[in-house]
């Protein structure tokens, strides 16, 4: 294997290693269900895409062609993750799970809990 195929695959499995490093740090530590949000759906999206950037490149110098499963694979995480995400918002929102104080507009948590479902 080439030495410029061996860098850019280690850049990409250490730029996604941190991403989700950073991402199950966030995912532990962070203190409300809204602020843990952002850890899965944007440090370990990231970091995902990293290690699969990685495996595109070696696979594909592997098999001598280009390798879609892994581009399949990241497109799919990019586009769930975010609806993934709002799901679990809008459940904590109809829970009523309390954010910590120092959220700011917490007086919009209340206009959407009251907002009435659109008539069909």
């Amino acid at each position: 294997m080439p030495f410029y195929l061996e860098i850019i695959i280690c850049i990409a499995l250490l730029i996604g290693g941190v991403f989700l490093l950073v991402g199950s740090y966030g995912l532990a530590r962070l203190p409300d269900i809204y602020m843990r949000l952002h850890s899965p759906t944007k440090a370990s999206t990231l970091g995902i895409t990293g290690v699969l950037v990685a495996s595109m490149v070696f696979q594909s110098h592997l098999k001598g062609v280009f390798s879609v499963q892994e581009l399949l694979i990241t497109l799919f995480l990019l586009i769930t993750a975010p609806v993934a995400a709002n799901m679990i918002a809008k459940t904590a929102l109809h829970y009523r799970t309390k954010p910590i104080e120092k959220t700011k507009n917490q007086e919009l948590m209340e206009t959407i809990r009251e907002r009435e479902e659109p008539k069909p």
